[in-house]
């Protein structure tokens, strides 16, 4: 396993797109945590916002350039043709994918705790002055705080989800463009969907079962109980997806490709 992870880390590491992926998941996270800082206040009278999900609001946009970072480590290959020379190389299937996986893993989960660090850093910074302050009810953002530390590392958790889940989707569909569309659209139009539907029941399983709506509980650090599922719940629906993905790529890798 040593030689395949370090086959994958050299590939993964000589991209030129790696790096830039990497540093954009951080800045653009950060960008939209920021501007969602800014753009709330809390007046005298007290306010009811969770600052922990603003202060992280960025994950939702950064969770894009994750995939569009995943994507390409194994359907990138397919369209070069480099995926027989992989293959030919290390003729165990389910270990190349799982050697991917878990480059990939460890660099999401770098690039996810900068990006997380620095927009609870925001939070901090740019909260107190639109009213969030402890005489407005508003404790300042602190990591030594539970509920903040379990948002802040759960989302550097859901990132790393987010990656694994597009992996095995691009595995199994093996084109880039067809691998980030189904990613994004079952992130994003999922949501849509729900608000779509009418029925309240529906609207709550279809939440339950939504890898973004059901992932980002993990975020929630008031009002937990009217949440569909707990935090940690609705981040395990997603390792579920994800668990989903690789298992569906991986057998198409083994049986197609073989």
């Amino acid at each position: 396993m040593r030689q395949q992870l370090h086959a994958e880390w050299t590939k993964l590491r000589t991209v030129t797109g790696t790096g830039w992926l990497l540093l954009g998941t951080v800045m653009l996270t950060l960008a939209v945590s920021a501007a969602a800082a800014a753009a709330v206040s809390c007046p005298p009278a007290g306010c009811d916002y969770d600052t922990a999900e603003i202060s992280l609001f960025g994950v939702q946009l950064g969770q894009a350039i994750v995939a569009i970072l995943a994507v390409p480590a194994i359907s990138g290959e397919y369209g070069t043709g480099m995926i027989r020379t992989t293959l030919a190389a290390m003729p165990r299937r389910t270990t190349v994918l799982a050697a991917k996986a878990v480059v990939l893993t460890g660099l999401t989960l770098a690039a996810g705790t900068l990006a997380v660090l620095a927009s609870v850093l925001a939070g901090r910074l740019i909260l107190p002055g639109n009213g969030f302050t402890p005489a407005h009810g508003q404790p300042l953002l602190s990591l030594a705080d539970g509920p903040t530390l379990r948002a802040a590392a759960g989302s550097v958790l859901y990132l790393a989800l987010i990656a694994l889940l597009s992996l095995g989707i691009a595995a199994a569909v093996r084109d880039s463009a067809v691998a980030v569309g189904s990613v994004l659209g079952l992130l994003y139009l999922f949501p849509v969907v729900i608000l779509m539907v009418s029925d309240q029941d529906w609207q709550r399983l279809l939440w339950r079962i939504s890898p973004m709506n059901a992932g980002l509980a993990i975020q929630a650090t008031t009002h937990l109980s009217s949440l569909p599922l707990s935090p940690w719940a609705g981040l395990g629906v997603l390792a579920v997806w994800a668990a989903a993905a690789l298992l569906g790529g991986g057998l198409l890798l083994r049986l197609r490709d073989a």
